[in-house]
Parts: structure tokens; sequence; C-alpha cells
């Protein structure tokens, strides 16, 4: 295995673009390779941890992680050897990030208050901070996902505040100028004067991928009063950022408004559904297959939301479920319910407690699964909100400081519902109970990545060619952290500043910028796209999407198929234009076709949607799949024993 990967890796990095791009010639790279492959010869016959499960992956065919470790591990031999003394001080100098508050001078000429509204699922905490958003004069909320956003931002304009729309693939403003925005959080506007600032969700500040976006905008934000919501257990967190950016801290606790209990049982049978009924299933083929079994069975609707619906499709599907006068009595959804969705769910079933966590099945995390089965019982929906809203559109027009509710309120004093929560099958049901009475633990330290202005300064301390991904692996090697933050993960940034280290003319900031684009270069296709994509960009071209041929726009034209490749190649197409759109918005005078990606992109789903129609929940509960899923969950046995003997 580890001779198998030292010749991929020779074979690639021996390419006379790539030694062009790293200033090696062919003599020094040979030199140097042959070092290297001693010394890895020599790290694999000694053993140890490391290198035996690495290699043992590799046998079992999950080569990538012994491919990248080899790979970066040569390019500190090379590249890492050419540092003088000065240089390596210099480094160490620009990576020390214990006081990320400082990166936000203007933030703190401010005297900000911080109000943390905490509490469980379904308690009312959200409504209190958005009541004070709809106060203000200028605003912005800022959550995990753009379903989030998209609704915050349809609530503020549905009550006659003009309100402009931010994510990562997409900018709505509205027909007069904003006094509000609403975005995803990677997309907070560091450099704007606000009254008010709404950051959803504040628990995954922890995120080992995302919780810097958390922290950023916490640490960034140039608002009066920030109102974060979120799990209780991140208060001390809170508290002591507080302490270090002398902002005022309140916290307002909440109780949850309605009961939340487990049932006695799983459900067993789809048959068994009732009107109010909740499904989560994790991938958008299950979500769209057992849609399909459910209405065989039962004959009657199900809507379904998940987070790659288009906005408008998700709201529509949110309003035929939360409409207690049709026949759409169920709901199939993805994890998505767990973040804040407004829907009038009476029962959360999981279809599953086990989840892909992009390297294997593993089991939901506490806190994740608590979230989630803490939406059945909602209060109040997004829907009855809304209609409420523009039924007193006028009212509002003579008193600029009423207040509509868009949730739970004061007024909730009694609970309207019980929510329940249970697995669709007995395989699941021992970890849902054990997991329901525990609590997640505390939340101890803030998701750090550092700044595009600190990547600049401290590349300059680098030999002209040395790869970027090596860049931020050193900066993370060698980074000096507060004790309070964490540096989050490298994983999609390190794959993507590979791909596109043979383009030319790019300069650190645009490569640190298109590290952060949603892609994968685990589809070849996909990373073929990107490469052809930034290429043009660097060349200072402007990029139409019909002049990409690695583009597979041809799927479009083909008849549908239940063939897998067909599937794949949709997800692909919308992938690519995902990614042309994201870039749109980075390198607007490069490209160019916004408009016709974003036709293409609706024409994708359409097609994903009538394809997975076709699906039977038997395709997609695979043997293979049911393998995995039931090796995942006895892997769990002694959590359930230990459960049932307390």
């Amino acid at each position: 295995a580890l001779r198998s990967r030292l010749n991929a890796l020779r074979q690639e990095l021996s390419d006379p673009v790539f030694l062009e791009s790293s200033r090696l010639t062919k003599e020094t790279f040979d030199e140097q390779w042959n070092r290297f492959e001693q010394i890895a010869t020599l790290w694999a016959k000694k053993g140890g941890q490391e290198s035996e499960n690495l290699i043992r992956a590799a046998q079992r065919g999950k080569k990538r992680a012994l491919a990248n470790r080899l790979r970066y591990w040569f390019y500190a031999e090379v590249f890492g050897n050419r540092f003088t003394g000065a240089e390596r001080k210099n480094q160490e100098e620009k990576a020390d990030l214990r006081y990320p508050s400082e990166w936000y001078p203007a933030t703190r000429q401010l005297s900000r208050t911080v109000h943390l509204h905490v509490g469980p699922t379904n308690s009312g905490k959200t409504y209190h901070a958005l009541k004070r958003l709809e106060q203000a004069e200028r605003g912005l909320y800022l959550g995990p996902l753009r379903l989030l956003a998209h609704e915050v931002y349809t609530r503020l304009n549905s009550k006659g505040i003009p309100c402009a729309l931010v994510t990562g693939e997409e900018t709505r403003m509205p027909d007069e100028p904003p006094k509000m925005w609403s975005c995803t959080v990677e997309m907070a506007p560091l450099n704007s004067p606000l009254d008010v600032a709404v950051i959803d969700e504040i628990q995954m500040i922890n995120h080992s991928d995302r919780g810097w976006a958390w922290t950023q905008s916490f640490l960034g934000v140039q608002a009066k009063e920030i109102h974060l919501c979120g799990e209780a257990r991140a208060v001390p967190l809170i508290k002591e950022l507080c302490a270090l950016t002398g902002d005022a801290v309140q916290v307002h606790n909440y109780e949850r408004l309605t009961p939340l209990e487990v049932a006695p049982e799983p459900l067993g049978s789809l048959t068994r559904l009732e009107k109010g009924d909740c499904i989560v299933v994790f991938s958008v083929m299950g979500i769209h297959a057992l849609r399909r079994e459910i209405e065989t069975k039962t004959g009657r609707n199900c809507a379904m939301v998940y987070g790659s619906l288009p906005p408008e499709t998700r709201a529509q599907q949110a309003r035929l479920f939360n409409d207690p006068d049709n026949d759409y009595d169920f709901l199939v959804a993805s994890d998505a319910v767990g973040m804040g969705l407004n829907l009038a769910i009476k029962r959360v079933i999981f279809e599953s407690t086990v989840k892909h966590n992009g390297t294997k099945l593993a089991p939901l995390e506490i806190s994740d699964l608590k979230q989630i089965a803490g939406r059945a019982g909602r209060y109040k929906t997004a829907h009855e909100a809304n209609t409420a809203a523009t039924a007193q559109r006028s009212e509002e027009a003579m008193n600029t400081n009423a207040v509509v509710p868009a949730g739970p309120g004061p007024e909730a004093t009694k609970p309207k519902t019980v929510g329940i929560v249970t697995t669709l099958e007995k395989l699941d049901f021992p970890y849902l109970k054990g997991v329901m009475k525990r609590e997640p633990p505390p939340i101890e330290t803030a998701g750090l990545f550092p700044p595009n202005i600190i990547v600049e300064r401290f590349a300059q301390y680098f030999p002209p060619g040395t790869p970027f991904s090596y860049i931020l692996l050193r900066l993370h090697e060698i980074s000096k952290i507060h004790p309070r933050f964490h540096l989050c993960s490298l994983r999609d940034q390190l794959s993507i500043a590979d791909a596109i280290h043979k383009v030319k003319n790019l300069s650190i900031s645009d490569r640190y910028t298109i590290c952060a684009v949603p892609s994968s270069t685990r589809d070849q296709k996909e990373e073929a796209f990107l490469v052809s994509l930034v290429e043009r960009i660097a060349d200072g071209k402007s990029v139409n999407l019909l002049d990409l041929p690695e583009l597979p726009l041809h799927i479009l034209d083909e008849p549908m198929s239940a063939e897998t490749s067909y599937l794949r190649e949709l997800e692909t197409l919308h992938k690519c234009i995902v990614v042309y759109l994201w870039l749109s918005y980075r390198f607007p005078n490069s490209v160019v076709s916004r408009k016709l990606a974003n036709y293409a992109k609706k024409l994708t789903e359409d097609a994903i949607e009538k394809t997975l129609t076709e699906f039977t929940y038997t395709q997609y509960a695979s043997k293979k799949r049911k393998r995995e899923r039931e090796s995942a969950i006895k892997k769990l046995g002694a959590f359930v024993e230990a459960d049932e003997q307390e």
C-alpha cells in the first residue's frame, strides 16, 4: 500500500507543470524525492500507531488519508528545509493567533451589549431576538442555513420591513433600500454599522469545521446590540469571550413552551403515521424515496424539506405541511428541521439514529439528536405568523413600533400540545431513549480560521512556489492559540489548494478565497470543472457558463433514467453550477453568467426531483447500506446496556 501511494505521488509531483509552479528543477526534485522515499520507507518499517492505521486503511481501499499524509510530509521536507532562521522567527510571530478580538479594531471601538437568549428547542428564544430586530433602524440576522436566512428574509418583508437576502450563492435586494439583512453566517457584513444583530444557533461556535464563522461574526459585527440565540451550554464560553472583548452581557433564560416526551415504542410501520408526523432522514435520496413509499402505503400526501431545495420550493412545501386544511399530512425532512425552521410538527420520527459524517456512519451527537427531537410540538409556525403579519400590515403602517408576534411570545403560558419523539425501527429506539436522558457536554472553545490578511502576511515568509496547502498547514502547525479557541479543520481547503496549485497568476488572496468554495475534489469531474473555471479567472477572461466544456449540461437533454450513474451526473452538474454561482459573487468581473446559471440550476433541481421520485425505498435501503447501519448501531451496544442498567 505504501509503495503504491509513493509511486502515484511521485508520478503526480514530477509533472513538469507542477515542478515549474513549485520552482523546482527535475534534478532537485529527484534528489529530494529519493531522500524522502527512504525516510517514508523507514517510517513504515518501524511501525507505530499512525503508520499502521494509515496503511491498514489504504489496504481496505481508503487511500486518501495515506496519500495526503505523504504529500504534506514531502512538502515539509522540500519547502520547510528552505527556511532561514529569520524566516522561521517571522513565521512564528505571524502565527500568533492568541488575540483574535484584535483582528477587528473598528468593532473594538464600539460599546456593545450582548444579549444571550438560551433555552431548549421550542422555548421562544429566537422569537424574542427577532422581535427586537424588527424594532431596529438597521439590523442583521445571521443563521446557519440558507433556508433559515430565507425564512427571516420573507418574514421581515411580509411585515413591510425592507430586507435583503445574502447567502453564498444568492443575493436578493428589495425594491427600496434595505434596512435589514438576512444572511448565512459565513456572509456576515463586518464593516456595516448596525443597531441590532441576531446570531442564531450560537452553540455552533464550537463546530470543528464551521465554528470560525460564528466566532468571526461575534467578534467582528459592528452592532450596538448583539442577540445570540442557542443552547444554555454556550453561556460560560460566551461570558469569557465578552470579558476578552469588553462587551456587557445579559443572559435571558427560557423554558420549553410545550412538553417533550419519548414515545413508549418505535413506530414500526409507516401505516401507523398520523397527521403532523415528521420523519427525519439523512440523505436526499432517502427523503425522496421514503416520501414515495409513504404516499403509496398511506394514500395521503407527504411534503419534504431539505437543505438543497430552492427556497421557494421549501417554503411551498412547509406551507403545505403547516396548513391543517389540506391533505398533506406528513413531512419527510433532513436534519435541517433541527435548525429552527418553523414547522407544525407534532411527532418527530427518526428513520435512523446514525448519520454519515463524511468518513463513516456514526451515531448522532447528543446535542444534534435532542435539537431535532425538540422540533416536535412546535407552538406556532412561520406560516401562521406571516399570515397574521399580512393581515395586520395596515395597522403596522399606522404604528411603526407595533410588532406582530412571529413565534411563541409571552402570551404562550399554557402548553398547546405535547411533542413526541420516536424512531421508525426498533433497532434505533434504545439509543434514542438513552440520549434523551442525557445532557450534551459543555462548550469550551470557539472555532477560529485565520482571516485573509493574516494568511497573506504569513505567506510572505515562504519561498516562491511553496504550495498554498503547505502554507495553511504550516500556519496550523505552529500557531499559538488562546485556550478558549480551537483552529477549525482544513480538510477541503487543502485538497482545493492542491487542485489549483498549478494555476498561474493567482494571488495569495485569490487562493484563500477559492479554497473556501463549496466543492469537493473527491469527484474528478467536479475538480476538473473547478480548475478550468479558476484558470479562466486567473487569465482575466470573462467566463460564460456555456464556455466551460467540463460542465456536464448534456445530461439535461438525455432521457430520465433510474440508473445510479444518471442521478450522479445530475448531482455533479448541480454542484458545478453552485460553484459557478458562488465564484460569481467573489469574482464578478470574470464569472458573468449568473442569470443563466440560476436558470440551469433550477432545471437541474427539477430533473433531480423528478428522477428521485421514481426510486423505491427498497432501492434506497440497499443491503450494503443496511449492513453498514446495523454495524454502526451495534457499536452503541455498550451505551444502550449502560442506560438500561441505570
